[in-house]
């Protein structure tokens, strides 16, 4: 049975590199992947899309029909098509033994799939059918401040808990800035007040205490670092999830 993978991420953070890269990477183990495209904005996808979105749904017609902007558009573009997905489930069933992993990428505009209707009906679709596995990727480079940092754990655990599937936190752009700072702050308490100390910001303290709430989060967290260009981190990522997809079968 295919293990599905939901891959999450604010914009720029390389989602769509990482697909491609996973795409790639997979391709050269002689198992190449079945891959969704939710983005219905996209001009153009790095790699060749099982099921596109935009073969369903014109995202521009969609603005210009119900008089939305780019976000509007795009969540009922997604709306749109959820009213369609049994029919993607079922493409995805017929092709699950051809396929170790299905691949979905959603759009940049991550509050519009995490907390729209349709990426709840699309993830507990796909959750009652095979074993899915979130992964959230973040860009380490932009992390180096302990602040921006603590927004994307915070996002990370809000979406651990509103989906409430197996997770595995992809730290990307590793051949930017390494990943062992991330690590540290979230193992070493110490290290991470130190960090928030020298940055002196009016948010210290909030900051502070979101890192001991934290906690119990980091210490069942499966986090891998990446780099989505060079391909690095990719053989500790299928270990993750393999490890993930067990948790879900158990």
């Amino acid at each position: 049975m295919a293990t599905c993978l939901i891959c999450l991420g604010m914009a720029g953070s390389g989602k769509t590199t990482f697909v491609q890269r996973v795409n790639a990477y997979l391709h050269s183990r002689q198992t190449p992947p079945y891959i969704v495209n939710l983005d219905p904005a996209v001009h153009e996808v790095p790699f060749p899309a099982n099921i596109d979105i935009r073969d369903t749904v014109k995202y521009k017609e969609v603005m210009k029909q119900y008089g939305l902007g780019p976000n509007g558009g795009i969540v009922t573009s997604l709306n749109l098509f959820a009213t369609r997905f049994d029919q993607a489930i079922k493409f995805i069933e017929k092709k699950q033994h051809d396929y170790k992993y299905v691949l979905f990428d959603t759009p940049g505009q991550i509050e519009v799939f995490t907390w729209s209707a349709s990426g709840s009906i699309i993830t507990d679709s796909l959750a009652s059918t095979c074993p899915t596995v979130i992964v959230y990727v973040m860009d380490t480079s932009r992390c180096v401040s302990p602040i921006t940092f603590m927004s994307n754990m915070l996002y990370a655990c809000s979406i651990l808990y509103k989906s409430r599937l197996p997770f595995v936190l992809v730290m990307n752009k590793i051949d930017i800035v390494s990943h062992d700072f991330a690590i540290e702050w979230m193992t070493d308490f110490e290290s991470f007040q130190q960090a928030v100390d020298e940055e002196g910001s009016y948010m210290a303290n909030l900051t502070s205490s979101m890192n001991l709430v934290l906690d119990e989060f980091y210490n069942n967290l499966k986090t891998v670092g990446v780099s989505a260009v060079t391909g690095e981190g990719l053989d500790e990522f299928f270990t993750a999830v393999d490890s993930a997809r067990e948790e879900y079968l158990t």
